[in-house]
């Protein structure tokens, strides 16, 4: 560091204090009772101002540059405006002392012996505080949260904005250590503000705000009158009684001197925002100066430290732009760097650090040797073991432990040294001196090695990578290059400053000057580009350049030597350019002119970095060719042509090399059509025809399907031409009717299409073209055209069973359940009938449709039974189907009401029925339980209705049967209070409720273990499809021998019978129903019953006994008491006997479901059909 005098001035009045504008243009001095303006570019006075009536000790001016106060010992405050007027005055009791503006508020601290006070523009009065010593100093904190007073007394208080204080800072010299500056570190890059503290006591102290203090008292050895920082804080100024300004680091570490004068420093600032600084002395002497800094550093390839802060080193990786900071505590003079070594010279010693560990990218440095003792030298060069120290023209070789090893004694003064590598403790250097001589000196070598002598002074060196050549920049700015074996002069360049070889390729050096940077390679013209500063190193494609202060790495694509070496067809040499640092489109044309000189492995190389596997494919391909015996480059080369679009030239390589077929190839790829037929001539017509054929190809490609067809037409593809058509719809049936019905496949690819475009006249039009009868019937099938389909089958009964079981299963899938057993029938396909009706059932089960379950298993069991009337081979299978399917469908139709009374809000029977349908169902669910059936539903109808009606042991029973069933959640609560309430009643069933068997005449128990038939007699009940209570009707059997149709004729007889009644039953008989009605005669039949003591003398035993009547028997019955189930084939007829005839019953003439006639009216008025098999009453008996 240097202090350059810029300007200087005398005034007549000691200078106590000054202030710079903040835009630094102007400098406001305390000179007598006067304020001098000076303009700081050249020192000239603008104006003297005066207001004052007294000595002027203080100024400071805001930092919106808006105005600026003074204080004086007149007691008085003057606030002046940036054009120099003022414009306010305010007093105190004593002398102001000092002043400082808040640099975010802008309210004005003026302090004197007494008081101080704080002033803003917004207030109309100045708030004063009382002080018990006098104020010498004032700051306040970068925020402007917080003022420090300096006092005479050795105290240091740190007020808030209000005044009030905070902090109180007691120095240990106390009233004999008077406080005579303080200012606050301006740092932003800080997080704590650090208040410099400098008394009389003769020391500098640093404070955190809280008022602890930041290490230890620094001596001064003089008394300090100012203290300054620099605008980023990075430095201070300080001046008193030693009769100069001081530089310091921000830690306190004494730097230098800026200017030594003849009497006291009173006053020093820093411009702000620069390097200059202003210093006002007790004889008047206004000094202003200029700080030099100079740079401080040294490189060894990719490593660069240098200087910052005049204490700290920052070394710096230029290709990973990694840094670290070794802080130091006093001034570095010198830097070196070698490897892994660094060394730094300080005013005492020098500290040899070294790498923590041998990684190239380590940047972690420790203390290796410390060597306490001052040296004077012009350079520094650290080596492995040693350390070299320049001193004119002596070189000094030490040791790390400081002992001198070895001593060089040059002719000339030395102008330049380098290190340039060798074994540890054998290294070489490189010195160039002025006289213009060259040397190579090794450090364990005592003697120099002159490399060659020029008649000009060297100022920069550098040596080849191989060591084979050498570069010289001399005074002249003239680069020369030398080949150190046979010391000739290769080439030489002017306008250099400095000169370096890249570390990569021997053939390449750069060097810098006037404004340039010069690329050299081999003997080729010299390649310029624009750069400011000055090479120091060259490695692959970064040239390290030095910059006023800054050290960067700059990237410089090596693409202008790369072009040179490719002009003279140097592949190889261009490629290893390349490799140094080039963009990715010089690395394209690389490989191109490789490609293209046949230097393939040259090019592959390129295109790999590039990643252009099209051309990497191609070279691959190419060298298996070669590999195989192929040597024609002609060929080789039109195919590089192809790839790279010169398509010409490529189709002349071709034909040249005997390959016409490759360049039709081509040309068809491409498209380029017009080209091929010009190429083509009058050649070959399946050329050309292949030639037509891709052509349509393409304008399939291109989405023109018209121009396509036509083409595969007029090509012979009628295929491709059908495809295109059969997708878009058009010109198809003009296609199929010019063809020849010879041709099956084209014509049946039509057909597929007309199918696919809902087209069927033109597909049957083209298959009777074909005379493909069964695509036909299949297309009629498809597309439902039955009658169509019916009178082909008829032509050709072959075809039935195509026609036949579609339409069935097409009617099943259309609820025409009849009519699609009808056609299953017709084409001999009963069990798929069967089949599909199951399905159905299936799916109303799963879905909970129990009602049209129930009416699906009816139609199962009544196909069974036409089947089995049918096939007589399965019969037996069928019947036991057609019983089962009977059972299920009453199940499921009695489970119907039982899910909607669980499941819907709001019940539709009376509770007894729902009583009876609880009580047929769970003694129907004995063996096993049919899918889709609840037995919780079931029971817990049961237990409620049972409850309600008085059959409280059954409820019991139902409930606890509950119990160990999983039960749904929604129940849960209801079963658990009903399980609870039916235990308070009494533990029997209401009689009214219990079943009465009509055989027996025995009271059953309304749990039955036996299920649905007397416990006495074994008779089945007959149950009413309604209410389902027990019918007055009992099953009665012939004797062997009498046919269903013989014992009809007997009953029909209607042999007269007296009883006491007077009322007469007659049966009625029409298409909907039999029915038992009262008439108005009054016949008398004798009372004794044939029938009756059939009963009462056939019943007992455990085993069920059939009641089976003789011709006799039935002579005596009354028609108008007898049912009957006609049944088909092979089923008997079924004969039931009214035992109550004053009951009308009516059974249904479809599925023989018996019923109490007043439900079954009211039930065809609801529903007009039939509950059960869904007979409609219009329908007849069938």
């Amino acid at each position: 560091m240097r202090a350059a005098l810029t300007w200087r001035d005398r005034a007549e009045q000691c200078i106590y204090d000054l202030a710079f504008k903040p835009d630094g243009t102007q400098l406001i001095i305390a000179a007598g009772n006067r304020l001098l303006v000076y303009d700081t570019s050249d020192g000239t006075l603008i104006q003297p101002l005066k207001g004052h009536k007294d000595t002027v000790y203080c100024v400071a001016y805001a930092k919106d540059g808006k105005r600026f106060a003074s204080g004086s010992a007149d007691k008085s405050v003057i606030i002046w405006t940036s054009k120099l007027e003022g414009i306010l005055k305010y007093t105190h009791n004593d002398s102001i002392q000092c002043v400082s503006y808040n640099p975010l508020t802008h309210q004005l601290a003026s302090c004197s012996s007494g008081d101080f006070g704080l002033w803003s523009p917004e207030q109309k009065s100045v708030s004063k505080h009382k002080t018990s010593c006098k104020i010498t100093c004032c700051s306040w904190t970068n925020d402007g949260q917080y003022l420090a007073l300096g006092m005479f007394n050795g105290i240091v208080s740190i007020r808030n904005k209000n005044g009030d204080e905070k902090v109180k800072i007691e120095r240990p010299g106390g009233s004999s250590s008077p406080i005579w500056s303080i200012c606050w570190n301006p740092s932003r890059d800080e997080r704590n503000d650090i208040l410099a503290v400098a008394d009389w006591g003769q020391k500098l102290s640093f404070y955190h705000l809280s008022g602890k203090q930041i290490g230890k008292d620094r001596v001064l050895n003089f008394d300090p009158c100012c203290i300054s920082y620099f605008t980023k804080g990075e430095y201070l100024l300080l001046g008193g009684s030693d009769r100069q300004v001081s530089l310091f680091t921000r830690d306190g570490v004494r730097l230098g001197t800026v200017g030594e004068h003849s009497s006291w420093v009173w006053t020093c600032k820093i411009k702000p925002d620069s390097n200059y600084v202003a210093v006002g002395c007790q004889d008047g002497t206004i000094s202003f100066y200029q700080l030099i800094f100079s740079t401080v550093h040294g490189l060894y390839k990719d490593r660069y430290a240098y200087r910052d802060n005049m204490t700290d080193v920052i070394v710096q990786h230029l290709i990973t732009e990694q840094k670290v900071r070794i802080k130091g505590r006093e001034l570095v003079k010198k830097i070196a760097i070698y490897k892994n070594r660094l060394a730094i010279q300080m005013p005492e010693k020098i500290l040899i650090y070294e790498l923590y560990s041998d990684d190239s990218a380590d940047m972690y440095y420790r203390v290796k040797e410390k060597i306490i003792k001052k040296f004077e030298c012009n350079l520094l060069v650290v080596c492995s073991d040693h350390i070299i120290l320049c001193q004119e023209k002596r070189l000094q070789c030490l040791s790390f432990s400081g002992v001198k090893e070895r001593e060089w004694l040059m002719e000339s003064l030395i102008r330049y040294i380098k290190v340039i590598g060798g074994p540890p403790g054998r290294e070489g250097l490189l010195v160039g001196l002025k006289n213009g001589q060259i040397l190579k000196i090794f450090v364990d070598n005592a003697l120099a090695i002159v490399l060659l002598k020029q008649s000009t002074a060297v100022r920069c060196l550098d040596m080849s990578a191989s060591r084979s050549k050498l570069a010289v920049v001399d005074e002249n700015d003239t680069c020369l290059v030398y080949d150190i074996h046979t010391k000739e002069l290769l080439f030489q360049e002017p306008n250099a400053n400095s000169v370096a070889w890249n570390t990569q390729c021997e053939d390449m050096l750069c060097f810098s000057g006037g404004g340039y940077l010069n690329i050299k390679a081999s003997n080729f013209p010299v390649h310029q580009q624009k750069l400011q500063g000055f090479v120091v190193g060259y490695n692959g494609s970064k040239i390290f350049c030095l910059h006023v202060f800054s050290m960067s790495a700059v990237e410089v694509p090596q693409s202008a030597p790369m072009y040179q070496y490719l002009e003279r067809k140097m592949f190889k040499e261009a490629y290893q350019i390349a490799c140094l640092g080039v963009t990715d489109a010089d690395w394209k044309e690389l490989a191109m002119e490789a490609l293209e000189g046949l230097e393939f492995e040259t090019a592959k190389r390129a295109f790999t970095r590039v990643r252009d596997l099209r051309y990497l494919e191609l070279i691959s391909s190419i060298e298996d060719r070669k590999k195989h015996g192929e040597n024609n480059n002609d060929l080789f080369l039109a195919d590089v042509y192809a790839y790279q679009g010169k398509f010409h030239e490529a189709a002349k390589l071709y034909k040249k090399s005997g390959h016409e077929n490759l360049a039709l190839e081509m040309y068809s790829d491409l498209r380029m059509f017009d080209h091929a037929k010009d190429f083509l001539g009058s050649g070959d017509p399946k050329d050309t025809k292949m030639l037509i054929k891709k052509q349509a190809d393409w304008a399939k490609d291109i989405n023109e399907p018209k121009a396509a067809v036509e083409m595969y037409l007029s090509a012979g593809e009628h295929m491709r031409a059908i495809e295109i058509s059969g997708e878009h719809g058009w010109l198809l049936i003009e296609i199929a009717r010019k063809l020849d019905k010879a041709e099956r496949e084209p014509l049946a690819k039509c057909a597929f299409y007309f199918k696919q475009l809902d087209n069927p006249g033109y597909a049957a039009e083209t298959y009777m073209k074909v005379g493909d009868l069964k695509a036909l019937v299949q297309l009629h099938v498809e597309t439902h055209r039955w009658e169509e389909a019916f009178t082909l089958s008829e032509k050709h009964p072959e075809f039935k069973d195509e026609v036949y079981v579609p339409y069935a299963q097409w009617l099943a899938e259309n609820d025409r359940f009849e009519e699609a057993q009808k056609a299953f029938h017709k084409a001999g396909r009963q069990r798929e009938a069967v089949r599909v009706l199951e399905q159905l059932t299936h799916n109303a089960v799963v879905e909970s449709r129990f009602n049209d379950a129930a009416y699906y298993y009816w139609m199962l069991s009544m196909q069974c039974l036409d089947i089995a009337q049918e096939n007589e081979p399965q019969q037996t299978e069928m019947l036991q189907k057609f019983h089962h399917f009977q059972r299920l469908a009453e199940v499921y139709h009695v489970y119907h009401f039982i899910q909607r009374y669980t499941e819907e809000p709001f019940s539709f029977h009376l509770p007894e029925t729902l009583f009876n349908i609880s009580r047929f169902l769970l003694h129907s669910l004995t063996k096993e339980t049919p899918l889709g059936i609840s037995k919780v539903n079931t029971l817990l109808a049961l237990a409620k209705q049972s409850k309600a009606l008085g059959a409280y042991k059954l409820a019991r029973h139902a409930y606890d049967k509950l119990q160990g069933l999983q039960i749904p959640e929604r129940f849960q609560k209801s079963v658990e209070l009903g399980s609870l309430t039916i235990r308070s009643k009494p533990f029997h069933d209401s009689e009214e409720l219990v079943p009465l068997c009509y055989r027996c005449s025995t009271n059953n128990p309304l749990l039955n273990n036996l299920g649905n038939v007397c416990i006495n007699c074994r008779q089945p009940f007959v149950f009413s499809a309604s209410s389902y209570e027990v019918l007055h009707l009992v099953e009665f059997y012939l004797e062997d021998g009498i046919t269903d149709e013989e014992a009809v004729a007997l009953i029909d007889l209607e042999a007269p019978r007296v009883t006491k009644r007077e009322d007469k039953w007659q049966e009625m008989t029409s298409n909907n129903a039999q029915s038992l009605r009262l008439d108005d005669s009054t016949d008398y039949i004798e009372e004794d019953d044939p029938f009756t003591a059939k009963l009462s003398f056939e019943q007992g035993g455990c085993e069920f006994v059939p009641v089976v009547v003789s011709r006799a028997v039935l002579c005596s019955m009354s028609r108008r008491d007898v049912l009957i189930k006609r049944w088909p084939k092979p089923l008997p007829w079924q004969f039931y006997r009214s035992l109550l005839p004053d009951a009308s019953i009516t059974m249904c003439p479809s599925c023989f479901q018996m019923f109490h006639t007043e439900d079954y009216e009211l039930l065809i008025l609801q529903h007009n059909c039939c509950p059960f098999c869904r007979r409609r009453i219009d329908e007849s008996n069938q």
